[in-house]
């Protein structure tokens, strides 16, 4: 084992791969505790008995047990690029279980199954060599038969944490060996069945079904077309609940069955038997293929609603369990997300049954990637090294074969980022001679020659939609013939991502454009171990090599608390778009869905907090219509919203699909001004500030342009590569430096009037401001205009003031919009209404201290315990938070931030979008803020 780590061969002796299947033969599951020791490097290993053992969980990582530390890397890896070569610092785990075989495993001649050791390892049973694992994300089975016995058994599992096959698996994630997925014993009977390949198409309420069966003892392993007899006699008889029996290898067609899609995931039982076991499996009529550049699900074009989901829990790393994996897919359905891409390789196996039983489409990856090779414009790089082709169909074999059956797959993704080579056109070819009823994908070759989907990362709008018009001039004939699809858009770390909108739109607009998958769907934070429950990323373990937070770019949090944008998602991402004439006369329905009409929602118009069923006509798939409706007589918002009238599609009854809202136009709220008095206000003479407001301090009211950025503003928009991150022109200019100056305090009328420039300190560029406050007696109103000045050298983040009050927020109610925050990209799934947050939900708390918890208020309840401060307003970007903005930019993690002692407020008429330039596309041109007059009118009480 030790002697072959450099070797980019497969694994060895292990059978041929196969489908996971639903057997009633015998079978015992290892998981447990196991015990462990570890030596430095490979030569350090010794094969006596000695050292320290250590107990380990099983499934699970060794670095979030106490042994060894996690390595986050994105791109580059963290040892020297010199394949096939592991490095010699290569951590290597003896892991020993004792265990008493079951003897109903032992009656029949067995194997041991591992379904995801992370490494590269050598397995022993009592002594015996069974094989070497290879493809860390992978089941490999091993014959047992004859080494298995009765009484006390030993299994010994050395795993190197390095290899050449390391250099296979640079995956966007964390490096944590161990065997992270489970260890099985499986009988297999004589004359059972060794695997069975299920072909199910659908066409037009007709089906088409052939199940090819493979039985074991001396059924052929390659062909797929066994005739169902086994050497010892064992006929195959299968069986298919509603259906019928149906004879091996043989076409069939139905003249009616129901179809499989995610809006109706309807799957048959089925049964396929020898004498000696018993197989259950659940089939799903569909059929996925290509024409005239569109992506075809049952003859019906197919737009992908999806996400990229790695395997990923704060504690356990990879060892994803079954319950967390459908919490998961049920979140997405009620989220519209109607796709996943497994990034990047195969999951747990038991992911495909919840995938087919709850209705998501998958694009399913192999278990590669070779990014690292593209810092050296991808020399020696394996995917054009024929010494690693029988790896790379190795690979592709093994995730084709154990995922076959199941209707929710309808691609077969070849990996990710491993750059383009004659070893992934062979993998390429090999999945579709093996199974052509399923398309193949493939992003980093854009030649696009042996896949079926033109595929691209994080391509601008402005890009999409040429290649959705068929523009592109960089396009041949065939890769014009060929949908696209977005395997990676909208890098979702942080505050953002933004433009969602934008892109969806272009996929609603043409046919070409079957959609995409946000990156990604959830954090991969890691929770400090023994500790409080920090949230951790690349660094924080002391790795040499690492890329910092970009790890935490998901929808939902590492625990699956759902992120601000997820609400977002739901919104864009609804199957149902709805839109209301300006005069409320009409509504416009249009049918996204792919199969369903809509008669399984109700819609109601909801109008001060008053429900009134709408009644819609028959809404076909794809159709739009027109509803009339009479206006209502409100001066207040009315929603239009499409629920659901019974559970389903892993919704309750009553869960919302879509909704519109119309919010009529609110006038800056005034005051009718009494003489110059004050009022409530304490100036202060030497700044013209206000000090106190009723019985509140105020402390540090100026105005301010800067924010802490976000990770998107660290980022270099793809658009412009040449310019540096928006961040790092606000620290050029001094964004965050503003120097003041009074120019003067007037009286003007009932009004104080003060005037103040503000300055880049080395430039000559600022702002000037007019600050006119008045008064009613009880509260203080602000008629505040920004007005720039001299040669402006960067867009602004934001326009308004901020000031301090030195007592912490308890929470905020609000009139605006919520719950969710909103910026100029984002907030799509923010309406018009009435809420309360506690501060921190108010603020919006990342893992990465930055800009976030805008909120656009027209009236806002800030409780300070003693005190409170109401602000009145229009459309007013309302930000809540206990840290000053430098504070926050200077504080690498959310549990680094000092406890809550005093509330630092901004007022905001104008703010910049978000964008997604973590990874993409930078804050597109309508949402950027350039230095323009602005005017900010609110009203203060304390």
């Amino acid at each position: 084992m030790i002697s072959n780590l450099a070797s980019p061969l497969p694994g060895s002796g292990g059978r041929a791969p196969r489908a996971h299947l639903h057997s009633d033969a015998p079978r015992q599951v290892l998981d447990g505790t196991w015990l462990v020791r570890s030596f430095p490097t490979p030569r350090h290993v010794t094969d006596d008995d000695q050292g320290i053992w250590s107990p380990v969980e099983v499934p699970g990582h060794l670095a979030l047990q106490g042994i060894g530390a996690p390595i986050y890397a994105n791109v580059d890896y963290p040892f020297p690029m010199d394949p096939p070569f592991p490095p010699d610092d290569n951590p290597v785990h003896d892991h020993r279980l004792e265990f008493t075989a079951d003897a109903d495993v032992l009656a029949h001649p067995s194997v041991l199954r591992f379904e995801g050791v992370d490494g590269a390892a050598t397995v022993w049973l009592n002594g015996v060599e069974l094989g070497t694992l290879r493809g860390s994300r992978l089941t490999t089975d091993f014959e047992t038969t004859g080494v298995l016995r009765a009484g006390a058994n030993l299994l010994l599992v050395r795993l190197a944490q390095w290899s050449a096959h390391s250099y296979l698996e640079d995956q966007d994630m964390w490096w944590m060996p161990g065997i992270f997925r489970s260890v099985t014993l499986l009988a297999r009977p004589r004359g059972g069945i060794r695997d069975v390949f299920v072909h199910a198409g659908y066409d037009n309420g007709a089906g088409t079904l052939r199940i090819d069966v493979d039985v074991e003892d001396g059924a052929a392993e390659d062909d797929g077309r066994d005739s169902g007899a086994g050497e010892n006699g064992a006929e195959v008889s299968i069986s298919v609940d509603g259906l019928g029996d149906f004879t091996p290898g043989v076409d069939h067609q139905l003249p009616s069955v129901r179809p499989w899609s995610a809006e109706t995931p309807e799957l048959y039982a089925a049964q396929v038997r020898t004498p000696f076991e018993t197989v259950n499996l659940r089939i799903g009529f569909r059929t996925v293929h290509v024409e005239n550049s569109t992506l075809l699900l049952n003859g019906a074009p197919l737009l992908f609603r999806g996400v990229n989901r790695h395997e990923h829990d704060p504690r356990k790393g990879r060892a994803v369990d079954l319950g967390t994996a459908r919490a998961e897919l049920l979140l997405m359905k009620q989220h519209n997300i109607n796709a996943v891409r497994t990034s990047h390789y195969p999951p747990g196996a038991a992911f495909l049954d919840l995938a087919d039983e709850i209705g998501i489409y998958l694009v399913l990856e192999n278990d590669l990637e070779t990014h690292g090779f593209v810092t050296e414009d991808w020399h020696r790089n394996p995917s054009d090294d024929p010494q690693w082709l029988p790896a790379y169909t190795d690979r592709m074999r093994r995730t084709v074969e154990r995922d076959k059956n199941h209707p929710s797959v309808l691609i077969w993704s070849l990996g990710n980022e491993a750059g383009t080579g004659a070893n992934l056109d062979a993998t390429a070819i090999w999945a579709k001679q093996r199974d052509p009823d399923r398309l193949v994908h493939y992003e980093g070759d854009q030649r696009s020659v042996h896949v079926d989907l033109y595929s691209r990362m994080y391509a601008m709008t402005g890009e999409v939609e040429r290649i959705g018009a068929l523009a592109d001039p960089d396009e041949d004939e065939h890769r014009r013939s060929l949908p696209f699809v977005l395997c990676e858009y909208a890098h979702a770390m942080g505050n953002g991502p933004g433009g969602l909108s934008e892109y969806q739109e272009l996929f609603h607009t043409y046919p070409r454009l079957a959609g995409g998958f946000i990156w990604e769907w959830v954090e991969h934070a890691l929770y400090e171990i023994g500790g409080r429950p920090v949230s951790l990323y690349g660094g924080d373990f002391g790795e040499r090599v690492h890329d910092g937070n970009f790890v935490i770019d998901g929808l939902v949090h590492a625990d699956r608390t759902p992120g601000p944008a997820l609400a977002d998602l739901a919104r864009v991402f609804s199957p149902v778009g709805l839109e209301l004439a300006p005069d409320l006369s009409a509504l416009t329905v249009v049918n996204r869905h792919h199969a369903l009409d809509l008669a399984h929602l109700a819609a109601v118009a909801v109008v001060d907090g008053v429900s009134t069923p709408i009644e819609l006509p028959p809404v076909p798939a794809g159709a739009r219509v027109v509803v009339p409706l009479t206006p209502a007589a409100t001066n207040g918002p009315v929603t239009i919203s499409l629920r659901r009238r019974a559970a389903g599609d892993g919704c309750e009854a009553g869960h919302e699909v879509a909704w519109v809202q119309h919010v009529p136009h609110r006038p800056a709220p005034t005051l009718t001004p009494v003489p110059l008095r004050l009022g409530p206000a304490v100036f202060d003479e030497r700044t013209g500030m206000p000090v106190r407001l009723g019985e509140l301090d105020l402390h540090d009211v100026a105005v301010s342009l800067w924010r802490a950025p976000t990770d998107n503003d660290r980022g270099t928009g793809w658009e412009e590569r040449d310019l540096p991150p928006v961040a790092v022109r606000w620290a050029n200019a001094r964004l965050d430096d503003l120097r003041t100056r009074l120019i003067e305090i007037a009286e003007d009328g009932d009004a104080l009037v003060v005037r103040t420039r503000h300055g880049l300190p080395v430039r000559s560029a600022g702002v000037a401001a007019t600050w006119r406050w008045t008064t009613d007696g009880t509260a203080l109103a602000l008629d505040l205009s920004l007005e720039p000045y001299g040669p402006w050298p960067c867009d602004w983040a934001r326009a308004g003031l901020d000031l301090r009050v030195a007592a912490p927020a308890r929470q905020v109610t609000w009139t605006g919009y919520g719950p969710g925050p909103r910026y100029p990209d984002t907030g799509q799934g923010a309406r018009y209404g009435t809420f309360t947050a506690s501060a921190d939900d108010f603020a919006v708390r990342t893992v990465r201290p930055q800009e976030h918890g805008a909120h656009l208020v027209d009236d806002a309840l800030i409780d300070l315990g003693a005190t409170s401060l109401r602000v009145l307003g229009t459309d007013v970007s309302l930000t809540v938070r206990p840290w000053s903005r430098a504070t926050i930019a200077a504080t690498a993690h959310d549990h680094e931030l000092p406890a809550a002692t005093e509330t630092w407020i901004s007022l905001d008429a104008a703010t910049s979008g978000v964008g997604t330039a973590s990874c993409g596309q930078g804050v597109l041109p309508g949402y950027k803020l350039t230095p323009s007059p602005q005017r900010l009118r609110v009203i203060l009480r304390a």
